[in-house]
């Protein structure tokens, strides 16, 4: 088995700008080398792994990765190869569906950081697998590759951010495309973001992945290296101006794109010191009780006037993850989960912006979506709030065992659990292990990343309602195994 410090050698936190200068790979054949023409070339130190990723067949990669891995291949040179195979292999419209194997990297990636030694590769191998699947699923629908930038279409430095933001403006692909280019090299990391992150959320088109795949890129290249930005945000560009093959909406008054316009105006009626106030938890209460039955519309009114009363965004926030939660237990669904996993995204992008109106958009958007995540109409059956701790004892794997069988259950017992131990710590140990042993699909991985690292941003006691509601859409002891933990071993053993 490959040693913890052999492991965390290169695999630093996200945040810290990283290069590849450990880069130790075999020997690559010509016919290894050989790229289509048209495709995207890579930098030149990841290129082989990428290829080794793409063109190993999917029943020998997790083998011979794992023999890389014995000879010296570093995580962060996986952790590349795997972004870069897919943003290189897999169209990124829809945004989701077999596009899952770019928006789960940065889950496995957090997966692994915060696992124990006996499990650390489990995610990103299972990764590695998962890609092959959407690799060949995208040769059935048309083989699609990143093709290579028309050169001579990218704008001069001085001009990039602003021919950038006017083709995304006028959802212009073509211009865009070449722009980027020019946005990526001229501008620095911090710079790129704050723009995606509005194009990221200025529409509920793909139910909220674009914004999931504006922070799960920027946070696997703050870990990977911003010298592989440019074929990443060339296609996260070409993400956020998927408009399902309609009307431009720039030219168009379509739903996805309704809060987005009136919340532009809106952020100008903020009072100055927004950022500050209290921590109410009336104001959580009143804006959770508004995401059950509100529109859009209406919720973002009573956030503003919250936030005139003296609220302060985090009391926003709690409403917002509460929401979300809320939405699993009672309709614990792909739709429900990715108020969660959304919301992730948006608190992430709200806490690395610097502009203040963007901020407050991000804020004010994420309250938006959480009717549209509703679906417009009313959810029955258990409020978040009047959830009920079992009255009786109960022990951390006693709470596993009722998921599948009796969530509710589960969901009440993980509740009494929480509130008496005053530990999260064995609950989250137990939730990502299973994930591990028992994950089969990428929003095991995005949901349980997103609700693990967001149950920490909640003030009680809307965190432990929170975290207690996860098991709606976690894993327990009685899922099924998954049958690529032994070949995982295996091969990182042999």
């Amino acid at each position: 088995m490959i040693s913890r410090r052999h492991f965390l050698h290169g695999a630093a936190a996200s945040g810290a700008l990283l290069g590849l200068n450990e880069l130790r790979l075999p020997r690559v054949s010509a016919a290894e080398a050989a790229l289509r023409p048209d495709a995207v070339r890579l930098d030149s130190g990841i290129e082989p792994i990428v290829r080794l990723i793409e063109e190993t067949p999917r029943e020998r990669l997790l083998e011979e990765i794992g023999m890389r891995i014995r000879k010296g291949l570093a995580y962060r040179e996986v952790l590349a190869g795997l972004l870069l195979a897919g943003v290189r292999n897999i169209q990124p419209r829809p945004v989701g569906f077999k596009f899952h194997a770019v928006l789960v990297v940065n889950s496995a990636h957090l997966a692994s950081l915060s696992s124990p030694d006996e499990d650390r590769w489990l995610p990103i191998f299972w990764a590695l697998d998962y890609f092959k699947d959407s690799q060949a699923a995208d040769a059935k629908a048309g083989d699609w590759t990143l093709g290579a930038v028309e050169e001579k279409a990218v704008p001069a430095p001085e001009n990039a951010k602003r021919a950038f933001t006017d083709a995304m403006d006028r959802w212009d692909e073509s211009a865009a495309d070449a722009a980027v280019a020019g946005l990526v090299r001229s501008a620095t990391p911090q710079e790129v973001f704050e723009i995606f992150a509005r194009y990221g959320a200025r529409d509920f088109r793909d139910i909220g992945h674009k914004a999931i795949y504006v922070a799960n890129s920027w946070r696997t290249l703050q870990v990977i290296g911003w010298q592989h930005a440019e074929p990443v945000l060339r296609s996260l560009a070409y993400a956020c101006l998927e408009r399902d093959g309609g009307n431009n909406p720039a030219q168009s008054d379509l739903p996805a794109d309704r809060p987005w316009r009136r919340n532009l105006p809106v952020v100008d009626t903020f009072r100055a010191d927004w950022t500050e106030g209290k921590r109410d938890e009336n104001a959580t209460k009143e804006i959770l009780s508004a995401a059950r039955e509100a529109s859009d519309e209406e919720i973002s009114r009573r956030v503003v006037e919250l936030l005139g009363r003296g609220a302060n965004a985090d009391a926003v926030w709690d409403a917002v993850f509460a929401s979300g939660a809320e939405m699993t237990m009672r309709r614990p669904n792909i739709l429900s989960l990715h108020a969660v996993t959304t919301a992730n995204a948006l608190h992430f992008a709200f806490r690395t912006c610097r502009e203040e109106n963007t901020r407050r958009m991000l804020l004010l958007q994420a309250a938006s979506f959480l009717p549209l995540f509703r679906g417009g109409g009313k959810l029955d059956g258990e409020k978040l709030d009047a959830l009920d701790p079992k009255s009786d004892p109960t022990d951390i794997e006693a709470v596993f065992a009722q998921i599948g069988p009796d969530r509710l259950g589960a969901a009440r017992s993980a509740l009494a659990y929480l509130r008496t131990s005053g530990d999260p710590k064995p609950f989250i140990d137990m939730a990502r292990k299973l994930i591990f042993l028992k994950g089969n699909n990428a929003h095991d991985y995005k949901f349980s990343s997103a609700v693990l690292e967001d149950y920490s941003h909640i003030a009680s006691p809307w965190r432990e309602r929170y975290l207690a509601a996860s098991v709606f859409l976690l894993k327990g002891t009685t899922a099924p195994e998954n049958n690529l933990v032994k070949r995982t071993r295996a091969a990182l053993a042999a």
